[in-house]
C-alpha cells in the first residue's frame, strides 16, 4: 500500500493494480456494465472534480485497445490494452493506462472518507476516478445520521479480485 498527503491533510492509500493484459478492460468493462448505477466517474484533479453518473445502463465497446464508454448523449474513451493506430510505440505507451489503483481517501476534503479507483497514463496524468458508493451518504449524496458499511462491500469485492 502506498500512501500520500495532499496540501489540504487528506491521506490517501493507494492499492495498486497489475496493468498488464486485459485486467483493467476487464474491470471496467465490469464496473460500467454491472455497477453502472452505482458509481460516479470523471477526473479529480486540484481545481475540478468531474463528478459523472450515468441515468441509463452505457455501451461498452472495445478497438485498437481503447474501451468506449457510451451511455448515448456523450461518451468517453480510456487506452487499456495494445494500440497500433499510432506513428511509434513511444506514443501507444503514453497513451496506454500505465497505473491502476484502488484508493481510499481519509480526511481533508468534503468528505470523511472516499473510496474509488484511478487510473493514470504513461506521462502520469490522470486518466479517469472511478467514485464507489460511500457509506456516510445515501444516494442523492445526504449525508446519512450513521454511516452504513455495507456500501463499501463493491470496492472491497473489486479490490480483493483485481488488485
Amino acid at each position: 500500500m502506498r500512501r500520500e498527503r495532499e496540501l489540504d491533510g487528506t491521506i490517501t492509500e493507494y492499492d495498486d493494480i497489475p496493468v498488464d493484459g486485459d485486467r483493467i478492460e476487464r474491470l471496467l468493462t465490469e464496473l460500467c456494465t454491472e455497477h453502472w448505477a452505482e458509481i460516479t466517474v470523471g477526473p479529480l484533479i486540484e481545481g475540478a472534480a468531474y463528478e459523472i453518473r450515468f441515468t441509463e445502463a452505457p455501451k461498452v465497446t472495445m478497438l485498437d485497445g481503447y474501451l468506449t464508454v457510451d451511455p448515448g448523449a456523450w461518451h468517453f474513451h480510456l487506452c487499456v490494452g495494445d494500440h497500433r493506430g499510432t506513428p511509434s510505440a513511444e506514443l501507444a505507451a503514453l497513451r496506454r493506462v500505465a497505473r491502476a489503483a484502488f484508493f481510499r481517501m481519509v480526511g481533508g476534503g468534503c468528505s470523511p472518507s472516499t473510496w474509488g479507483l484511478r487510473l493514470w497514463n504513461g506521462r502520469g496524468e490522470q486518466m479517469i476516478s472511478v467514485l464507489f458508493p460511500n457509506p456516510y451518504y445515501d444516494a442523492g449524496f445526504h449525508r446519512l445520521p450513521e454511516p452504513d458499511w455495507s456500501k463499501t462491500r463493491l470496492w472491497e469485492d473489486l479490490r480483493t479480485r483485481y488488485a
